[in-house]
């Protein structure tokens, strides 16, 4: 039996940003559109050029490789055309490959928020459809408000669907802009919309609000739309939007769904979601839900002894889908069976092989173990686990030792007599026996510390001229003054690829200069030319303190 092909719009980058407290750099929209494609999501919503210099820049040239990159904004204005209305233009000319227009399918919102009558919101639709869909823009309509619209005046929501469909829209969606409708009201909507318009030009945009987003989005589905829109972790304004990482597990590996429907995300994909949401909390500075389904610290975790029992006979017992699935692991709190399969596919992410009774694996899952009870999580820091592993492993090439450094704040007056900050860092190395010092002033102590550490690396000093800082984020473990800090930094280097490193210390200080370090052995470790990959290499273990 053929299944039918559903669509996964992300709109984390858009949608999401709208989260309270949430504020994406550029750098952190580029590095998320990179998670997105590395989960296979078909669309990626980037945000609204021109709304903001961030979304302006992000929208100056094509961020994806495979998803079709989507700028989202309003359609004209009532009283000018779609090709003199600057926002619908700024769309038009960006460099996404979609343009997502949002229109209002509630009389109420039509006459309170843009002060026009329908018929002039229903030809502001249609002319900003024809206007991008004619300069090879496949355009989305976004039907804000749609189901509360269609319960106060079903014809003029209806009106609508049919509007955007016939100006050329390729997908007209159904949102449930304040999030308050429940499941069986959007089958029965959705099925009667279905009436107008087939399932394969459909869209759902469910919210939040009530706790049923994600029953939402697949009561929807089941009705018979094809695409679904969501974001990272459900992310989105107020309560948040769709989870589209429930989302994704339930629909590969629940068979009710499953066997009647497909994404585009395979297998392999599938395995990195534990991973890519983990990693997209770290970049967002906070902690990752324990409790979040599929991916969540507990998903796959017992206490109770009769459970652990049943499980070490059978683990379907108390586990609906295989954790390595999602790649996630089990978590039996009274033996240490969790965790080896979970290792060996991040080692293989490396091309470390090792098999799974090695006893250099139970050695390194007890390091990973005992590190991360000390605030360390690597699933947001995949480069500092590599050297973590390869150090463990005794393959990690001694590339340079920290003798020692130092860091040193000053506020004075300078010859004019203004107040001024000045920061000056001291690193001493030693590079095949030679000792080397290099003194940096910087803006601030991490950045006088980078400068310091990377000034003098000797005879690898020309294979770090590339490389970038690109984020810097700190977080407190623990309250107060005195508490445990994460420190987490984003490099970059010449080939384009971005890697995070990690450091926790009490001390600030130390915490950044050992994800310094760690940034600059993994690039270190990436032009090693000589450098054997396989565990038969015979490379002596790096002895640097800040390891």
């Amino acid at each position: 039996m053929s299944r039918t092909r559903l669509y996964l719009f992300d709109t984390t980058l858009r949608d999401g940003a709208q989260t309270a407290g949430i504020e994406f750099s550029l750098e952190d929209k580029i590095a998320i559109a990179g998670m997105l494609e590395e989960l296979g999501v078909d669309y990626i919503e980037g945000g609204y050029p021109g709304a903001n210099p961030v979304d302006t820049e992000f929208f100056d040239k094509k961020r994806t490789k495979r998803a079709v990159f989507t700028a989202f904004g309003m359609t004209k204005r009532a009283g000018r055309s779609a090709d003199n209305d600057p926002g619908v233009m700024g769309l038009v000319n960006s460099a996404a490959e979609a343009t997502c227009f949002v229109a209002k399918a509630w009389d109420y919102q039509v006459e309170l928020a843009l002060g026009c009558s329908t018929d002039d919101h229903l030809e502001g639709i249609s002319d900003s459809v024809r206007t991008a869909a004619s300069a090879g823009k496949e355009v989305l309509v976004d039907l804000e408000h749609f189901f509360d619209g269609y319960k106060a005046n079903r014809a003029y929501a209806l009106d609508c669907v049919k509007t955007a469909l016939e100006a050329g829209a390729r997908w007209v969606v159904l949102c449930d802009t304040n999030g308050g409708t429940m499941p069986a009201e959007v089958r029965e909507i959705v099925t009667d919309v279905m009436s107008i318009a087939p399932g394969d030009r459909l869209g759902i945009h469910p919210h939040d609000d009530t706790g049923q987003a994600v029953a939402n989005a697949l009561a929807a589905v089941e009705a018979g739309v094809c695409q679904i829109q969501g974001t990272l972790n459900g992310l989105g304004e107020r309560c948040g939007n769709a989870n589209l990482v429930t989302l994704i597990a339930t629909l590969a590996l629940k068979p009710y769904y499953s066997d009647r429907f497909v994404t585009g995300v395979t297998a392999n994909q599938l395995e990195n979601l534990t991973h890519i949401s983990r990693a997209f909390d770290d970049r967002l500075n906070r902690a990752p839900a324990r409790q979040a389904p599929y991916v969540g610290a507990s998903a796959f975790a017992t206490k109770a002894g009769i459970h652990a029992s049943a499980l070490l006979k059978d683990f379907s017992t108390y586990e609906h889908v295989r954790p390595e699935s999602v790649g996630n692991e089990r978590a039996i709190m009274v033996s240490q069976q969790a965790g080896k399969s979970n290792l060996l596919t991040a080692l293989a992410r490396h091309d470390i092989r090792l098999e799974k009774d090695d006893p250099r694996l139970e050695r390194l899952l007890a390091t990973v173990k005992e590190r991360e009870s000390r605030g360390y999580s690597y699933d947001g820091a995949d480069a500092s686990f590599a050297i973590l592993a390869r150090r463990v492993l005794g393959t990690l090439p001694d590339f340079f030792d920290v003798e020692n450094y130092r860091a040193m704040v000053e506020r004075r007056h300078n010859a004019m007599g203004d107040e001024v900050t000045v920061t000056e860092a001291v690193v001493k190395i030693r590079v095949d026996g030679e000792l080397l010092m290099s003194v940096a002033e910087g803006n601030g102590p991490v950045n006088a510390l980078d400068q310091a550490l990377r000034k003098d690396l000797g005879k690898y000093s020309a294979r770090i001229e590339d490389l970038e800082l690109v984020d810097f984020k700190v977080r407190i473990l623990d309250g107060g003054t005195g508490a445990v800090t994460r420190v987490l930094v984003e490099s970059r280097d010449g080939s384009g690829e971005r890697w995070v490193t990690i450091g926790v210390s009490p001390n600030i200080i130390d915490a950044s200069f050992e994800a310094l370090y760690e940034s600059i052995t993994y690039k270190l470790l990436k032009t090693e030319a000589a450098q054997d990959s396989t565990l038969g290499a015979n490379a002596s273990p790096a002895r640097a303190s800040a390891g």
